[in-house]
Formats: C-alpha cells, structure tokens, sequence
C-alpha cells in the first residue's frame, strides 16, 4: 500500500497560526466584554486588560501582514479564517466570567508566540 507523504508546512507556519489564532480571541473577547459586570473589578488589572487587549488586535493585524509577506496568501487565509472560526465559537458560547482572564492569558501567550515568530525563534 502507497503511503502519502507528509504535508510540507512553511517554517514557521505553526506557531504563526497558533498567535493569530489566540491574538484575535484575546482581542475578540475584550471587545465583547464591555457590560461592567464582565469586566476586572480591580481597576489596574482592567487598565493592563484594555492594553493587552489593544495590543492583541494591533498585533493580529500586524501578523497577517507579516504571514502575507513571509509565509504567503494561503497559510496567511487559513489562519485569517481559523481566527475568524475561533470568535465564532467564543461569540456562540456567550459571555463567561472567565473570559477576561481567559483574553489576557489568550493575549500573553499570542503576544509572545507572534515575537518569538517574527525574531524567528520558533
């Protein structure tokens, strides 16, 4: 029996998916999260999550841009639509009490998997 060979990913393709994916939940939820009660109730914690959530959607944005000119069209659109899935899911499941440490962990972890990408350290 012929075996199929492994698909061949871009370098990179992985963890750049994996930050898009978590940059635009992240960013998502914050913007879905705006009713006080789903909010931090320590007012630094909801400063540093309005920065983080900013800073997730400029960088989502700013990842796309790179997977165009890096990776190409297509793993650039699949992420773009894997990111688009993955706030369809959120928006479905309603609002949590969780989701605002659920962005800020989704932000971190994005934040940190886009740099290490674009420096390429992954």
């Amino acid at each position: 029996m012929e075996s199929r060979p492994e698909p061949h990913y871009p370098s990179g393709m992985q963890p750049f998916l994996l930050s898009v994916v978590l940059l635009s939940g992240a960013a998502f939820i914050h913007t879905r999260s705006a009713v006080p009660e789903m909010r931090p109730a320590n007012a630094t914690a909801d400063r540093v999550w309005k920065l983080l959530g900013r800073a997730a959607f400029l960088a989502w944005l700013g990842m796309l841009v790179w997977g165009v000119v890096h990776l190409g069209i297509l793993p650039t659109l699949v992420a773009l639509l894997a990111s688009l899935a993955v706030n369809a899911l959120i928006a479905q499941r309603g609002p949590r009490p969780a989701w605002p440490g659920l962005s800020m962990f989704f932000a971190v972890t994005g934040l940190g998997l886009a740099a290490a990408t674009v420096l390429g350290r992954i």
